[in-house]
Formats: structure tokens, sequence, C-alpha cells
């Protein structure tokens, strides 16, 4: 969730209600925008316009949609482990992952064919050091590609070094940062 002026590195001067604010506190300096977060942000819009798996319309539920597959999400500490509830209450609970199975959702087009995209996993480490991050087993996918690390403010698909990781690979995170891998769907199987 962006609010005007975030993506220039506004910061409204630490006020978090500037709407009654006619002044700098609320004005927007496009003169002194952060251009390199600005691109960042540009090229994180153009990531969620492409990927559906973003712009759900329903809930996640923490379950398949059909028998046999993988539920929508998953929740998993840096060990690799599925997390439960009480997880949640420990310091570990900082760094974790997500898998977000572009298979699980429940959306239809006008036509009624079931809407799919490719799978992301996305970790998030909130400590203040570095994390050795174990990714989950094959279920979720074979291999991953890394395609942002917030560490080095990219989208590395922009760049020619791509970054391949295997089922149950470990990944260096970097202290306050997130990674975004992917995992492509051939093409035939989006109308699936």
């Amino acid at each position: 969730m962006l609010v005007a002026g975030d993506e220039l590195s506004r910061t409204q001067q630490g006020n978090n209600n500037a709407y009654c604010q006619d002044n700098e506190i609320s004005w927007l300096n496009w003169e002194k925008a952060d251009k390199v977060l600005l691109t960042f942000t540009q090229k994180l819009i153009k990531l969620r316009r492409q990927h559906p798996v973003f712009r759900r319309r329903t809930w996640f539920r923490g379950q398949p949609v059909k028998p046999g597959e993988i539920e929508d999400i998953a929740w998993f500490k840096f060990d690799g482990g599925h997390m439960c509830e009480e997880d949640w209450q420990h310091d570990h609970a900082k760094s974790f992952g997500v898998f977000i199975n572009g298979r699980g959702m429940r959306a239809r087009t006008a036509f009624g064919v079931r809407v799919t995209d490719d799978s992301f996993y996305i970790i998030f480490n909130a400590y203040h050091g570095y994390i050795d991050y174990k990714l989950p087993g094959e279920e979720y996918a074979k291999e991953w590609t890394l395609i942002m690390d917030t560490s080095k403010d990219k989208i590395t698909a922009d760049d020619n070094k791509v970054r391949i990781y295997q089922a149950g690979d470990t990944i260096t995170v970097h202290d306050c940062s997130i990674l975004l891998l992917l995992c492509a769907i051939p093409k035939h199987e989006h109308l699936a």
C-alpha cells in the first residue's frame, strides 16, 4: 500500500495524518524525488500488473483449490519448515517466507476459464543481521528464479545475472530486506 509521495521518498516529516496540512509537509516535491526509489516502485507496479496472483479478488484460504493440489498460500520458517500458530510469537518470526500459489486462485475469466499464474516465494527478513534461509521442498517448486532483492534496490529480472535456486537450497538474506522468487508455469498450463 502506497500513499502518494511514498514512491518519491516523501516522509511528511513523520506526520501520519497530513490531510489538513496545506504546506511542505503534504506537498509533493518532484525536484527532490528519489529517482532510484521511483524507478524501483515503477518496476514493482509493472510486476503487479503482469501477475494476477498479486491482484486477487478473493481471500487466501490456506487450502488447495482441488484435491491433490497444494494450498493457495503457505508460511515458512527460515529452516524451511511450515510455520504454526505459536511460531508467530517467537523471535524468528521476524524472518519468514510465504509461498503464493499461482495455480491456487479461484477466479475465472469472463469465459469461465480458471485464472492461473506463476507461483512466487517471498522471503522477509526484518532482523538486523544476515540470515541463512532454506527454501521449501519440491512439492512447492523444483526451481526458483530470484527476481527481486531489496538489499540491492533491484528487480533482478532486468539484469543479465539470473540467479536460480533449487528446492531445499539455502540462501543468505541480507538484514532488513525482502527477496522475491518466481517459479514460472509454462504458458500452455496457464490455460489448463
